[in-house]
């Protein structure tokens, strides 16, 4: 499985690719070109990149809408740490569009060790939270897929059914636009669970309720320890980036 920090896999290095220095803004209004069904982002009329000159665009009118929204937040200077929805379009671009096959192959081997299959045995509130939280999203994952996932306690691989593996794959290939397919990358990564992203593709749950789900166990400890704030603002980037797969996903 690709180490999602892994400057080979092909997203990650989109995201590296467009992480540069802060630098002073150069625009006064960001907007959009509707061309031939696609919305263009334009700074001050005039035509902008990705980190690989590739013209930046979505092939959807609500994520454009919040990708120009984006650049018309910033201010003096340009923080792509804010800009959660420009990473995602700037990987699909960059990064997924060139290597869909390669993207959707790391997304299958999440699957693989996918965390809705382990199990805490302890303590009890623990598990009951977990059970609450990820079986609604397992039995879908059984009716849609045809196909059982095994579950473990603890840590301990265990191999997941050939025909369970199969049948995401099979889901996978349905999706052939590459921002769709960013939008997956992104929430499995995320996420850890390539069942939860596949769950978020299918609209039939809550996106909050899918990211509940994948906070189980750290909300478990942040309620028995607290949570300190590092790791509240690592969370709520992690956040803004799954509600910008999210839009992606659905194709809004």
């Amino acid at each position: 499985m690709t180490d999602p920090r892994d400057p080979s896999d092909p997203v990650s290095l989109a995201r590296k690719l467009s992480a540069p220095e802060l630098i002073k803004r150069f625009y006064k209004r960001a907007e959009l070109s509707e061309e031939e069904g696609k919305y263009y982002l334009l700074l001050d009329g005039r035509r902008a990149h990705t980190p690989t000159k590739n013209r930046i665009f979505s092939p959807f009118q609500t994520l454009a809408t919040a990708l120009v929204e984006e650049w018309n937040k910033q201010g003096e200077r340009i923080d792509p740490t804010a800009m959660p929805v420009t990473r995602l379009v700037n990987s699909a671009i960059d990064g997924v569009a060139p290597r869909i096959d390669d993207v959707r192959r790391d997304i299958e081997a999440y699957a693989g060790t996918d965390a809705l299959c382990y199990r805490a045995e302890e303590p009890e509130g623990l598990v009951a939270e977990q059970n609450r939280h990820w079986d609604p999203v397992l039995a879908w994952a059984d009716e849609r897929l045809g196909a059982r996932f095994t579950l473990a306690c603890g840590i301990v691989p265990v191999d997941q059914p050939a025909e369970a593996l199969e049948a995401v794959r099979r889901l996978l290939a349905e999706v052939d636009e590459p921002f769709r397919i960013a939008g997956l990358h992104v929430a499995t990564t995320i996420t850890g669970s390539a069942i939860l992203a596949l769950a978020l593709h299918s609209g039939e749950f809550d996106d909050d309720a899918l990211w509940a789900a994948a906070h189980v166990d750290e909300d478990w400890n942040i309620r028995q320890w607290g949570e300190d704030a590092e790791a509240k603002a690592g969370r709520t980037k992690r956040y803004l980036d799954f509600k910008a797969a999210a839009l992606a996903i659905r194709g809004e």
